[in-house]
């Protein structure tokens, strides 16, 4: 027992120093949207779409966000009603109608068809009424009814994609980390995201890694319209990063680029219930494995081996032994090293990296419940909506 912990306590370490030398850096979490980049002297038109569904305690505040952006080009929001239940229309046109004139327009959303996710064809729908005006807009900027934009962000981001030739600019929204479970899972949710998703890989051209944060995605009309629109993702429930893969991917192959955000994009969604994030987690997890149940084994006992192997030899040292422990020691210390990063960037302390096995215990069980709902029927509910059919390829 003591060389069978010794020998996967040092698997475990050698994982861990492979990544921070060889995984893109990921772990750096240094990739951010410059600021100072000079607009083109005509700032191209931009057309922000906004899907929304039973978003009336965040949709005053998104919209409100919009319509005091400096951009200083031509700029309309266009947000797509998805068949609310709740007053999130009224609140909507409430602000609509104090903002700049033709700012905002609301559209009501037509019937939910076979093999759509609510959001895409809402998406969908929004640009379509959008590339139909009388000067379609060079850029559409597609986020989420939750997700407040600063005055400057829509600026800056223009400026990045123009200055570097890119069809897409993301930006990971920053997560709130109100509650004690919010320092646990935001911070190693956005760590295991980059980790699956290494950003500076994302941004380099000549990699076929490519990933998008959905709440704030940036990306040219004409190059949405030669990958077939949002239909050629219909029945995504990762939509964004599907989407990133198609633009960067071709043909033809496109740059694109995905940052983390300070307070550029601010999410509005409650991270502070165990509940949200397990349902966000067990709804996507299992897909984004393509429902293959040989990966969600290989993922399981891969996040077994980095993450809780290295605490059960340093835990158990005195019955293991010393060189047992050492290795533990040294692959938990590995791993505080790559997370430390992300955990400053939302305020954690040092001592807080050596915690970042529990939030890997708990995200290993949202994975698993993630294949348990899908083996038993249940389908994957989002904003009082089920998906059972989608995305089974």
């Amino acid at each position: 027992m003591p060389a069978t912990m010794l020998i996967l306590a040092l698997i475990a370490a050698a994982v861990w120093a492979g990544m921070l030398l060889a995984w893109h850096g990921f772990w750096r979490a240094d990739q951010r949207l410059p600021s100072g980049l000079p607009l083109p002297e005509e700032a191209p038109a931009v057309a922000a779409v906004i899907p929304a569904r039973n978003e009336t305690a965040s949709i005053g505040p998104v919209l409100l966000g919009h319509s005091l952006s400096r951009y200083p080009g031509p700029f309309t929001v266009t947000l797509v009603d998805d068949g609310s239940t709740d007053d999130t229309r009224a609140r909507a046109q409430t602000i609509a109608g104090s903002a700049q004139e033709g700012r905002i327009r609301i559209l009501e959303g037509a019937p939910l068809p076979p093999g759509w996710s609510g959001k895409l064809w809402a998406l969908s729908q929004g640009v379509d009424a959008v590339a139909q005006s009388a000067t379609p807009p060079r850029w559409l900027l597609l986020t989420d009814a939750d997700i407040v934009h600063a005055p400057e962000t829509l600026s800056r981001l223009v400026a990045f994609a123009e200055a570097e030739g890119l069809a897409m600019v993301s930006l990971m929204a920053r997560l709130e980390t109100g509650s004690r479970l919010g320092r646990l899972l935001v911070p190693a949710y956005v760590f295991f995201f980059q980790k699956l998703y290494p950003f500076p890989a994302v941004n380099r051209p000549s990699s076929w890694i490519a990933g998008a944060a959905g709440g704030c995605v940036l990306v040219r009309r004409d190059a949405l319209e030669e990958i077939g629109g949002i239909a050629a993702i219909r029945g995504a429930l990762i939509d964004d990063c599907t989407l990133a893969a198609r633009i960067k991917r071709g043909p033809p192959r496109r740059a694109i680029w995905l940052g983390l955000a300070d307070r550029e994009v601010v999410s509005l969604r409650d991270t502070g219930r165990l509940a949200t994030i397990w349902e966000t987690v067990a709804r996507t997890a299992f897909p984004q494995l393509q429902r293959s149940w040989a990966l969600l084994a290989l993922c399981t006992l891969g996040m077994a081996l980095i993450y809780l192997v290295p605490v059960a030899a340093v835990v158990f040292g005195p019955v293991l032994g010393l060189w047992p422990a050492l290795a533990g020691l040294l692959a938990w210390g590995l791993m505080g090293i790559a997370f430390w990063p992300t955990l400053k960037l939302y305020g954690g302390r040092p001592w807080e990296a050596a915690l970042l096995p529990i939030a890997a215990v708990l995200y290993m069980a949202m994975t698993l419940d993630s294949g348990r709902r899908d083996l038993i029927g249940r389908a994957s509910p989002w904003k009082g909506r089920t998906y059972s059919g989608i995305e089974k390829g």
